[in-house]
């Protein structure tokens, strides 16, 4: 495990399964989340703070990198080309990025029905509400979702493009390191991934870790990782200008 230099560290908490989180993400940070038990689905969603039109173009981001998954190297960009976050490093190896996110009916329908007044904090809670909750605190509401990555989640894709969930992707103490390239607004929830097999409702709690990371050198892995990434990091220092 990759130690963080106690003194760059700005903060650690812990989100509890099936809550939701949001922080905007400076320039000049990085965010490790944690998969502290295993089996941990973190739903994501990225915007830049100071333009919340722009926001996570997962087809964009997954098209100029010649991938259906996400790892350690790989960037992710905006609908207007600049990048957001880039994944610096990564223990558990694949992240989905398309499959979406967990709905009351997705959930109801696996599960049942169990409401915060029968089950107080053990309510049935799925990441499309817990997503429309965080984004009312920004002056947003449903007509701002966007596509999400789902990390430390796996979901395989046939020839015929047939999508299958694969289960134990991610074992406890995996994490993953998200580099802010903007001061990127980041909503996440813990909720099950909505095509979780396991056939209990179980969310997973993660622990985040923000800490001061320096810029990326002109060596960057996550800059030369292709060649599109190169013309995106320019057009994202370009902004800062």
């Amino acid at each position: 495990m990759s130690l963080i230099d106690s003194s760059l560290i700005r903060f650690e908490e812990v989100v509890p399964p099936g809550s939701n989180w949001s922080h905007v993400l400076k320039r000049g940070t990085t965010l490790r989340i944690t998969d502290t038990t295993g089996d941990a689905n973190v739903a994501v969603l990225l915007y830049n703070f100071e333009l919340l039109s722009e926001r996570l173009n997962l087809p964009d981001t997954l098209k100029c990198q010649h991938t259906a998954r996400l790892t350690k190297g790989h960037c992710l960009y905006s609908d207007m080309g600049r990048i957001l976050i880039s994944i610096t490093e990564d223990t558990c190896g694949w992240h989905d990025p398309l499959s979406g996110w967990s709905t009351a009916k997705i959930v109801e329908q696996k599960y049942g029905a169990k409401t915060y007044q029968e089950a107080r904090n053990d309510w049935h809670r799925n990441a499309h509400d817990n997503f429309v909750t965080e984004l009312g605190k920004y002056g947003m509401d449903e007509r701002d979702l966007a596509m999400n990555v789902n990390f430390f989640s796996k979901v395989s894709v046939s020839g015929e493009g047939r999508l299958t969930y694969v289960p134990d992707n991610s074992r406890g103490g995996a994490y993953v390191d998200l580099r802010s390239e903007m001061n990127a607004l980041v909503i996440l929830n813990t909720c099950i991934h909505p095509l979780d097999t396991s056939p209990t409702y179980s969310p997973q709690p993660v622990k985040l870790t923000v800490w001061t990371s320096p810029s990326p050198a002109p060596d960057d892995l996550c800059r030369n990782s292709r060649p599109e990434n190169q013309r995106g990091f320019t057009l994202t220092e370009r902004y800062f200008l």
